[in-house]
């Protein structure tokens, strides 16, 4: 079972930027396609991006496409969130995890990291 660690969260005002990082346990992390999820308070946890193993291939979440950027680097076991112009709305805790099913719900994810806390001020 990977396990997962986030950082790189923090606390930054509108309009500026934070690199989010979850590295991974286990080596074979470079085989599975991996995602970030966010929770804002008394919200349900949201999909924000995933990545494929060979970083081939991302897809976004609407809200934050344009903005926010995944990447990995599989020689380091960890995958990457920088996102830009970030608004109050992008504030959550975030969250990477391994997909394990096709498609894009919280359901086809899991081994679910601790979490990362992102407050953006306006």
């Amino acid at each position: 079972q990977v396990q997962l660690v986030e950082s790189g969260g923090g606390l930054v005002q509108a309009g500026g930027s934070l690199r989010l990082s979850c590295a991974a346990s286990v080596r074979t992390f470079t085989t599975y396609a991996m995602g970030w999820f966010r929770q804002a308070p008394g919200k349900e946890r949201e999909f924000v991006g995933r990545i494929t193993w060979s970083a081939g291939n991302t897809r976004y979440a609407d809200s934050v496409k344009g903005r926010f950027t995944i990447s990995r680097d599989n020689a380091k076991n960890t995958m990457y969130l920088q996102m830009n112009s970030l608004k109050p709305e992008d504030t959550a805790v975030y969250y990477c995890a391994r997909q394990y099913r096709l498609g894009f719900g919280e359901a086809d994810f899991g081994s679910w990291g601790q979490g990362t806390q992102v407050t953006v001020s306006s």
